[in-house]
């Protein structure tokens, strides 16, 4: 699919995307939950400045994340919201649903299993698993959790690509490698520790406990720097 940059040279948006960096990548979704928020209140354009204090980043790092696409705004115009919204959602691949299986059906894992959010942004929630026998053959958000065995076989016959772990840690580096073995390419860990996959594998962590540490850092040094 090729994307039209805004002074008119075509750019195929999925082979630059392979080029940018990774530090560019994760705030791509910032760029396109602001550009969203745009369009649901009527703006059909809108500046690099105004696009990056909704993302909360600098002017200038939103135009060089959005060169690496090979998006560029129109002096004195800014950017096309629609365009670039469309133009991010090919990047980030988008443009076709993604499955996602989720292992580990507990207070977590239900939450995950009925965020709404994940249909709004082409995911869905294909599977449910757990090794808990009086969580198996339950039903939440519309899916019958699976025994921990079957693992394999649900992310074969629903054609999932990403597992979210929602597991105890001591069991996450084997159900890992249990979703990996069964061909997942990609790995969302809620789990508290640290996981190992192959190089093809992409591996993402969200550490509650850890981010809470880091703000509790700063929250310690303001009340240092405020005695």
């Amino acid at each position: 699919m090729t994307a039209v940059r805004a002074v008119g040279e075509p750019v195929d948006v999925r082979r630059s995307a392979r080029r940018v960096p990774p530090a560019t990548v994760s705030r791509l979704p910032l760029y396109l939950r602001a550009l969203a928020a745009f369009a649901a209140d009527g703006v059909s354009t809108t500046s690099s400045s105004t696009l990056a204090a909704a993302a909360g980043v600098g002017s200038a790092q939103l135009r060089k994340d959005l060169s690496f696409l090979g998006s560029h705004g129109t002096r004195g115009v800014g950017y096309d919201v629609a365009n670039l919204s469309r133009h991010l959602t090919v990047a980030l691949g988008l443009t076709s649903q993604r499955h996602v299986v989720i292992v580990g059906v507990g207070h977590l894992g239900h939450a995950l299993a009925n965020y709404s959010g994940l249909a709004g942004r082409n995911f869905s929630v294909v599977g449910l698993v757990d090794a808990d026998p009086r969580v198996v053959g339950t039903t939440v958000a519309g899916l019958e959790v699976q025994p921990a065995d079957r693992l394999g076989r649900v992310v074969a016959a629903s054609g999932a690509t990403i597992a979210v772990i929602a597991t105890p840690a001591e069991v996450a580096q084997d159900v890992c490698d249990a979703a990996v073995a069964a061909g997942v390419t990609g790995v969302l860990n809620f789990a508290p520790c640290s996981l190992r996959v192959p190089p093809e594998v992409d591996l993402r962590v969200v550490d509650l406990g850890s981010e809470l540490q880091i703000l509790a850092f700063h929250d310690s040094r303001k009340a240092d720097a405020g005695a």
